[in-house]
């Protein structure tokens, strides 16, 4: 039946197989369900049809069979009557009887092996979206993760790269060239110091000298008082 190709195509190999190529596994793994789902529905369809059939043919060969007991048990009853007449056409019912129970015992046979066959590919089937759908969830993380780790890697990818450390080092480079300029700079200044203030620069004495001179006037006048 062509509802069971699906089982034969989705192999747990060709699953993976096609999750490698697939661009949103998630959006794949829901999908295949769903397909096996409406295959394992029609396949139900069939296999009860069969069965169907395979109950109609049982029917047909236990009434066949007991019309050939029947015949049998009214053609005994019959000849003990005396009546070989009636027993004579009673054998001839019980032979197209019997003729109609070999051909239907035959047809039922094949209908019975089908159905098993059906019944036990529809289990196969069942189990196969079982062990399926138990894998879906261990599947999807692992697509999940490696998601969040491709984010992560490509956000990665210019962090403290070659480009980065150049930048810093021109950055370094330029403070440095700054630094330098403002010491010249203030140097600059202090050569350039006008006549006037190098002039009052000679009269100015430290705070602590002054403040020493004072301290001796202060002892001197205190000696000339004693």
């Amino acid at each position: 039946m062509g509802v069971f190709k699906r089982l034969r195509d989705l192999t747990m190999a060709s699953i993976n197989d096609l999750l490698d190529k697939a661009e949103d596994p998630v959006k794949m793994l829901n999908q295949f369900l769903r397909d096996m789902e409406e295959d394992i529905q029609e396949a139900e369809s069939g296999v009860a049809k069969q069965i169907a059939i395979e109950m109609k043919f049982k029917q047909q060969v236990d009434e066949a069979e007991d019309m050939v007991q029947k015949r049998t048990e009214q053609a005994m009853k019959a000849l003990e009557q005396g009546n070989e007449d009636l027993a004579r056409r009673a054998l001839e019912d019980k032979k197209e009887h019997q003729n109609r129970f070999d051909e239907l015992k035959i047809q039922y046979t094949t209908a019975k092996t089908n159905a098993d066959q059906l019944r036990s590919q529809l289990a196969e089937m069942k189990d196969e979206y079982n062990k399926l759908k138990n894998k879906k969830d261990l599947l999807i993380a692992r697509a999940e993760a490696a998601k969040a780790q491709k984010q992560i890697n490509q956000a990665m990818s210019g962090f403290g790269s070659d480009n980065a450390a150049k930048g810093f080092d021109r950055m370094s480079e330029k403070v440095l060239q700054m630094e330098a300029e403002a010491k010249a700079s203030s140097e600059l200044r202090g050569s350039n110091k006008s006549l006037d203030d190098e002039l009052d620069s000679l009269g100015a004495g430290s705070g602590v000298d002054d403040e020493l001179a004072a301290m001796k006037a202060q002892l001197a006048a205190k000696k000339e008082q004693q």
